[in-house]
């Protein structure tokens, strides 16, 4: 028998504030799928318990296998939604959907991607990590910066705000809405206000007005809920209809002018929950990929030595750094039926969660999984998911940690840590909320 009380820091999102348990995961692995309790600690509310997946294979079979394990019933969040109106909430997201609800969105949000708007945007992406690195060494002459809130937290915003055609000045609407949503694992981000008020949109001051107030107890409603992200939900509703009237040529007025199969264009709640897909999931995750990459070569600096050297390795190397970091490290599924999964006999109704994180580090899969290798070319990592759901911006977060990574070793003969590293509270995302570093050019 498993010792439940030993398997307490796979949830505990209090353990991750002190860098993920990869080598304790890692020790579960041979035995492929486990159940795991959820007890009721001081930082989780308890839950129902789970099948922790950590075998690649077994990962692989369940992201695949949609109509047996649904993303709908239950939502995909480790954590079970806390009501019936919450889990409804969820499932109007495209990442909570099954086929073919999930289908239809999935084919018009392809659809909006053009080739055309994928030049455009790669072109943008190019520009925007010369920009940033060039603040970077202009704005700080001693050689140190914190890498997180001077290069990555704004890299994946501008990729945001050209994708929406939004005003740049409003783009730090979508990291206060990220950290709030965060928030609700770590009490560092529950309060953010980086976005400026005064140079902000019309339609910014229109949504920022319906910013929830903490209650008596200094308490925000839950971010995680409609009622909790108003201020989001009315900027994204007055985007679209602004997008409506007046379209552009960025991605989602795009989107809002297709039509599917059977004649139907994006409805405005479908639009405003893409929206928060984007500028909370999307955002998130590139923003944590980001340093988590530059936190890998910090540790192999032979590494970096030979991206300079060799810039072709580029793609291998950010393919690794997605490998190696795992950004988001589970996902959940529900079973519709009785299902054999491996040695598990897994029953309807029982919530089954993939763990990207070791599948990641699978040594079936990956020769020498531990090592950190950029020259890696066969690198099947699940950082993007798999299957029906397999990350529709995986192309443009590949393309922004190429530009900046490439720029950054391009225009920098070394760099090293400055201070120390202060990780993420959360048992979904693997976060870095600040990395400090000292570079020479």
């Amino acid at each position: 028998m498993v010792d439940q009380s030993a398997l307490e820091f796979i949830y505990d999102p209090a353990v991750y504030e002190r860098a993920a348990p990869v080598d304790a995961l890692l020790a579960l692995q041979p035995q492929r799928v486990i159940w795991v309790d959820e007890h009721t600690l001081p930082s989780w509310p308890g839950g129902s318990g789970f099948w922790l997946v950590l075998d690649h294979a077994l990962c692989g079979e369940v992201l695949k296998a949609s109509k047996q394990f649904s993303s709908s019933l239950k939502g995909t969040q480790l954590r079970d939604p806390a009501s019936a109106e919450d889990l409804h909430y969820v499932q109007q997201m495209m990442l909570n959907m099954d086929p073919p609800d999930h289908t239809r969105l999935r084919r018009l949000m392809i659809s909006a991607f053009t080739g055309r708007a994928i030049k455009a945007l790669n072109q943008q992406i190019e520009a925007h990590a010369a920009e940033l690195v060039d603040n970077m060494i202009a704005g700080h002459r001693s050689g140190e910066c914190d890498f997180v809130s001077d290069l990555a937290a704004d890299m994946p915003l501008r990729c945001l705000a050209d994708i929406f055609g939004l005003p740049s000045q409003d783009r730090y609407l979508m990291y206060d809405w990220a950290n709030r949503v965060i928030g609700y694992q770590d009490p560092d981000y529950a309060s953010s206000s980086r976005h400026d008020l005064a140079s902000g949109s019309a339609i910014a001051r229109q949504a920022l007005a319906l910013q929830p107030q903490p209650d008596s107890n200094g308490q925000l409603p839950d971010p995680r809920s409609r009622a909790g992200m108003p201020d989001l939900y009315r900027y994204a509703h007055l985007l679209a209809e602004q997008k409506r009237h007046t379209p552009g040529d960025d991605v989602m007025s795009l989107l809002l002018a297709a039509i599917d199969d059977d004649g139907a264009q994006l409805t405005n709640e479908e639009f405003e929950n893409m929206f928060w897909l984007f500028s909370v999931a999307g955002n998130e995750t590139l923003r944590n990929g980001l340093p988590g990459g530059m936190l890998a070569l910090l540790q192999h600096p032979n590494s970096w030595q030979q991206l300079r050297a060799e810039p072709a390795l580029l793609p291998s190397a950010v393919n690794e750094m997605l490998r190696w970091w795992t950004p988001v490290m589970n996902f959940r599924r529900t079973a519709r039926d009785h299902y054999r999964l491996g040695d598990a006999e897994i029953r309807a109704g029982d919530k089954v969660v993939v763990s990207f994180l070791a599948a990641n580090r699978d040594p079936a899969v990956f020769a020498a999984a531990n090592q950190f290798d950029i020259t890696r070319s066969d690198n099947p990592h699940l950082s993007f998911g798999y299957g029906p759901h397999y990350c529709i911006g995986a192309q443009l977060a590949v393309a922004q940690m190429q530009a900046l990574f490439g720029e950054l070793t391009r225009r920098l003969s070394s760099v090293e840590l400055a201070g120390d590293v202060r990780y993420l509270r959360s048992n979904f995302q693997r976060g870095i909320k600040s990395l400090p570093i000292r570079w020479r050019c």
